[in-house]
């Protein structure tokens, strides 16, 4: 899946877990708002952005608000995946009093996080822009928001990796060893594709020089190097010779990942994209 491309969630699919979330901070009564607001009052509120970066999660918030109350008006002029600084007005909402406070939290807590993997995502992308290289995210995501956070890497500028184990094969160390090595795994791998009537692409994950010989023997169609030095990638990169994808992966970060993208790879994957991340800061205002 490319990046910035105009994709939304389907945000529906995921109800069962944001009706969860409301129950979980709800329970038997927001009691604060309950306690001193009338059932019947009506109010304003604005994101404010406290902190510059990108922002993720506009659509959300505005599905979160009026799931809540479906009598919320919500406008904004800004877009998911824009450069929002800091003091910016995001989006103004208006509706039922209580239910904005009961939604408030919610909608931050998606928000900040989903902001803060776009944005560390755009700073990565943007130092390989001057490459061919496209910048991966990984399954490392927080259990029940995986589709979220991948939206947000693609919303940052990166791209997408598999989604799950469903949608792309995947051979890694431990399937290679029960299997008996990288050509009897990859054999084992089409028999049963051609069985199940699937077609999806086989990935090897390699850990030296000779692996990756034998995935090419094996006629992988994307081959990882896994954990390689720089000198080791570029051997690989030359051998490979784009007879199919290569991807580097294993430990790299903002600092190695420059020269990594300059040794010819086709991707990198980092999964600190998505399990290493510092929210951005912003809060909801009444007004």
């Amino acid at each position: 899946m490319s990046a910035k491309e105009d994709f939304v969630p389907n945000f529906s699919l995921l109800d069962p877990q944001i009706e969860f979330a409301i129950a979980e901070d709800i329970g038997d009564g927001d009691h604060s708002a309950l306690s001193c607001l009338s059932p019947l009052s009506r109010g304003r509120a604005k994101l404010l952005m406290k902190e510059s970066g990108i922002i993720a999660g506009i659509a959300l918030a505005k599905y979160i608000f009026q799931k809540i109350d479906p009598s919320a008006n919500f406008e904004t002029d800004a877009k998911d995946g824009q450069w929002i600084t800091e003091g910016s007005v995001v989006f103004t909402v208006e509706g039922n009093t209580i239910k904005l406070l009961q939604s408030e939290r919610l909608v931050l807590n998606y928000m900040q996080r989903l902001s803060g993997v776009a944005t560390k995502t755009h700073h990565m992308a943007q130092r390989i822009a001057h490459t061919s290289c496209r910048l991966l995210d990984t399954r490392k995501t927080t259990p029940g928001l995986r589709v979220l956070e991948k939206w947000a890497v693609r919303l940052g500028g990166g791209h997408n990796h598999r989604m799950g184990l469903y949608d792309m094969v995947m051979l890694k160390d431990n399937h290679i060893d029960f299997a008996g090595g990288i050509g009897p795994a990859v054999a084992q791998v089409r028999q049963y594709l051609k069985e199940q009537q699937k077609e999806l692409a086989i990935e090897v994950e390699t850990r030296n020089i000779q692996e990756v010989r034998e995935a090419l023997a094996a006629e992988a169609d994307r081959i990882m190097l896994d954990n390689f030095d720089i000198a080791t990638t570029k051997e690989a990169v030359a051998l490979i010779g784009g007879r199919c994808e290569v991807e580097s992966s294993g430990g790299i970060t903002e600092h190695t990942l420059v020269p990594f993208a300059e040794c010819g790879v086709d991707y990198i994957s980092v999964g600190a994209l998505t399990h290493h991340i510092k929210g951005v800061d912003m809060s909801l205002k009444a007004y």
